[in-house]
């Protein structure tokens, strides 16, 4: 599994022109209000990276009404104010209520025993930009090496989860990968985040995808802890022709061409709570990032969504 938009988001490395990226519809309306189809503009970043405001125009055409951000650095919105991002989303009948940025070591300022600053102002504009939800994706993997670390890195989401909450946002994480090839005192690090986490401080977006390299299944998280997860990113995987250096046999496709089972799983999480059902894909088998996008959305829609 490629971590490039984890550490693409932990860095804040990216040089965006325009605006932002919505969807010009097929449908003007969700089918239904117990749920929300979105697409992860990570999906399409080389995309937003040329031009945001007609990469947006071009979802909103394809029909997707709700975008999840990764593309906030430097108190700007894939090159925008959160003013200024916030009308382009509204103009393009677009909501964003989430957005990924990277929790790690140096939000926490030891010296004050306070949050920094850069963290403090990362949460004040997702709340100007109107998002609901700041979502960490990936674990600062130098805070799991020992359980005593790993324990104050929970504790770190759970301080983080009472920030967010103090200005009308929610916290959650994201996983990746890394959370279940690894494991402390013989526990799966990623059963060990849900366990020490306070579920009403630190909600829950689970990545079907990601999980299935290592050897995790979606299905056994969503029955395991029934109604922890408030979203998941909807993603199937497809054997490479070639084995990674760092080992990888799977990458992501197409919704519905690969061997995760997707269509099972979101209909028992919706049955289960889970509300956003947020498309993503970083592998695209020669196809363009935006065409897959159009595929993947007319999946969902044949699948009922």
């Amino acid at each position: 599994m490629d971590t490039s938009r984890r550490i693409f988001i932990k860095n804040g490395s990216i040089t965006l022109a325009g605006s932002a990226l919505l969807p010009v519809h097929i449908l003007k309306e969700q089918k239904s209000t117990s749920h929300v189809l979105g697409i992860q503009l990570w999906t399409i970043k080389d995309y937003m990276e040329k031009d945001v405001p007609g990469t947006l125009k071009r979802l909103s055409q394809i029909g997707y009404r709700y975008v999840e951000g990764a593309g906030y650095n430097d108190r700007k919105f894939y090159g925008y104010q959160a003013a200024d991002f916030k009308k382009l989303l509204n103009d393009n009948e677009l909501k964003m209520e989430s957005g990924h940025n990277f929790l790690g070591a140096k939000v926490w300022d030891k010296a004050n025993n306070d949050f920094t600053d850069e963290w403090k102002n990362t949460i004040e504009d997702a709340a100007a930009v109107g998002m609901k939800y700041v979502i960490s994706p990936g674990v600062d993997e130098s805070l799991c090496k020992n359980a005593d670390d790993f324990k104050w890195y929970m504790d770190l989401f759970n301080k983080t989860g009472s920030l967010c909450k103090k200005a009308g946002l929610t916290f959650a994480y994201h996983n990746e990968n890394y959370e279940f090839n690894h494991t402390l005192n013989g526990t799966r690090l990623y059963d060990l985040l849900l366990q020490l986490t306070d579920r009403s401080l630190v909600a829950q977006q689970i990545d079907i995808g990601n999980m299935y390299e290592p050897g995790g299944r979606a299905m056994d998280y969503l029955k395991r802890y029934p109604g922890r997860f408030f979203s998941m990113h909807v993603k199937d995987e497809i054997k490479k022709n070639t084995t990674t250096q760092n080992g990888d046999v799977y990458e992501s496709t197409v919704l519905g061409k690969g061997v995760v089972g997707v269509k099972n799983i979101v209909d028992f999480a919706l049955k289960s709570g889970t509300k956003y059902f947020i498309i993503e894909q970083e592998s695209f088998q020669d196809k363009s990032s935006i065409d897959c996008a159009a595929e993947d959305f007319k999946m969902m829609k044949k699948w009922g969504y």
